[in-house]
């Protein structure tokens, strides 16, 4: 790609080499620790399903078990690969066996490694042999009604009622959207277990449950065939539960899930420690999944300046590149987000957001930029509004951004009926349209607004990148550089499910498998 921006090459690689540095130190502290979560996505994707009378998913029933015995650092795999060894039981019987009292994992006789790995192995392969299937299954529609070539029009159901929020998302398909992303109901990324089945009720969004997104991959794929074009379907794997919905979108063939690397640290105070170990797991399922992760980058700017903190926002992008890479993850499943946030009275406001924008695909070329709405600044009025996502959408078009939520014309008012969609819907058709090609059309004045507002803020990114490198990813929670917002590393939620790994036992199955590391 030619660059626009005229952009120091030298800057770009010198943050792309600080953020890796501060990755590869982190994930030496990763590969040392599992939590609760990253247990019990190994006991779902060990096949271990349902919930018990009281309704606590079997997964957490089997990881609390293993906390009461005081053997969580030694992992599930080992534990349940030993019962299996020794009682012939499948992992789901073994979970029905501690429901009821009727087994203890400590007291089993000890299997060899050998023994324990040829009970497992067979069970993570046939799961992971499912997930390469759904993938499959992805490229075979993809490859019978062909791909969308622009930006994807991405936009939301969140009625709180799976069944509503169908009937939603298949207008929304029908009207032109591209993605149909579920929110979820508020408050459930600090949950510390999957609520289980199809749900109806949910305030501000949708329970995410593996049956409701096996109810809406089924509804997009019929509604998919009526329209000869694949309808892609995007989650939420963040929170406490970070790597098991990851697993549950991989069984069920999601496409897109939003997960950030700090995302949670940030904006739901949930423990440091935790969410680092919990987003390389996630990620490395999403990596062997096809799913393409969003960032969370745009979210800095609802809490900070989109002027004077722009480089944060780049920062971040440079670090979830890395903490991604880490996990396998290749540059086109990485959707990095970024925002058009800047407020409407800034006098020349158009320019930076479109400098931004196209600093970010100069930056990261291959990956699949998700770019979100103006919303900071929306206001009742419901034709400014439609101006300003046009606006939105124009840089889109013009910086060649892949994954575009839709803006609303009423969502500064309520919540946006399925009639504004359409309007939002055909705004971005027709600037999409009509603008195709504008932005290879089109070059940036040498030493102008645009080149250098976006050579200062790599500047920026860069020094803080290299002071970020100088005291680690904990220090720059800790001293609040990110979004103004201070963590600590044992503060916020979930630290007590962090554990130190037996260094003598200790092995992921599925980790082992998607990354090629031994199987």
């Amino acid at each position: 790609m030619q660059s626009k921006l005229n952009l120091n090459e030298a800057l770009v690689e010198s943050a792309r080499k600080s953020a890796a540095h501060v990755a590869h130190e982190t994930q030496k502290f990763i590969d040392l620790h599992t939590t609760v979560a990253v247990e019990r996505t190994v006991c779902r994707l060990l096949g271990i399903d349902g919930i018990n009378e009281m309704e606590v998913p079997l997964p957490n029933v089997v990881v609390d078990h293993i906390i009461q015995i005081d053997r969580l650092p030694m992992g599930v795999a080992y534990l349940v690969g030993n019962a299996m060894c020794q009682t012939g039981k499948t992992p789901q019987q073994i979970a029905e066996g501690i429901d009821a009292g009727e087994i203890d994992l400590s007291k089993m006789p000890a299997h060899s490694e050998e023994e324990i790995r040829n009970c497992i192995m067979p069970i993570a392969k046939a799961m992971t042999e499912r997930i390469r299937a759904n993938v499959n299954k992805r490229n075979e529609y993809l490859n019978e009604y062909g791909d969308k070539k622009g930006p994807y029009l991405y936009v939301i159901v969140a009625t709180g009622n799976i069944y509503e929020d169908i009937t939603q998302a298949k207008a929304a398909a029908k009207q032109g959207a591209d993605i149909i992303a579920v929110i979820r109901t508020t408050g459930q990324s600090l949950l510390d277990y999957v609520p289980y089945g199809a749900t109806t009720e949910g305030f501000g969004g949708t329970y995410a449950t593996q049956e409701n997104f096996k109810l809406m991959r089924a509804a997009l794929d019929e509604v998919g065939k009526e329209q000869n074009r694949y309808i892609r379907l995007c989650n939420y794997c963040s929170g406490l539960c970070m790597p098991e919905i990851a697993a549950m979108g991989a069984m069920e063939r999601l496409d897109v899930m939003l997960n950030d690397a700090l995302y949670g640290i940030l904006f739901r105070d949930i423990n440091p420690q935790r969410t680092l170990i919990d987003q390389y797991f996630s990620r490395v399922i999403n990596s062997y999944a096809g799913v393409i992760i969003n960032t969370g980058e745009d979210n800095y700017l609802t809490t900070a300046d989109a002027v004077e903190e722009a480089h944060t926002v780049l920062a971040s992008q440079f670090l979830n590149e890395q903490f991604a890479l880490c996990a396998g993850l290749p540059e086109e499943q990485m959707g990095l987000g970024h925002a058009f946030e800047i407020s409407p009275d800034v006098e020349n406001g158009f320019l930076y957001e479109l400098a931004q924008a196209q600093m970010a695909r100069e930056i990261f070329p291959n990956a699949p930029l998700k770019y979100m709405p103006p919303t900071k600044f929306m206001t009742g009025n419901i034709f400014r509004g439609h101006v300003q996502d046009a606006l939105f959408n124009m840089v889109t078009i013009m910086t060649g951004q892949k994954l575009h939520l839709l803006g609303m014309l009423t969502e500064a008012i309520h919540t946006p009926f399925m009639s504004d969609r359409a309007l939002s819907i055909e705004n971005a058709q027709y600037i999409f349209r009509t603008m195709q090609d504008l932005g290879d059309e089109i070059t940036f004045r040498e030493g102008g607004i645009m080149q250098t507002r976006a050579n200062e803020v790599l500047q920026k990114a860069a020094n803080l990148l290299s002071e970020i490198e100088k005291i680690g990813i904990f220090e720059t929670l800790e001293r609040g550089i990110f979004a103004d917002i201070k963590r600590t590393p044992t503060g916020g939620k979930g630290l007590s499910g962090v554990a130190l790994k037996d260094e003598m036992c200790y092995f992921n199955p599925f980790i082992e498998i998607m990354r090629g590391e031994k199987a």
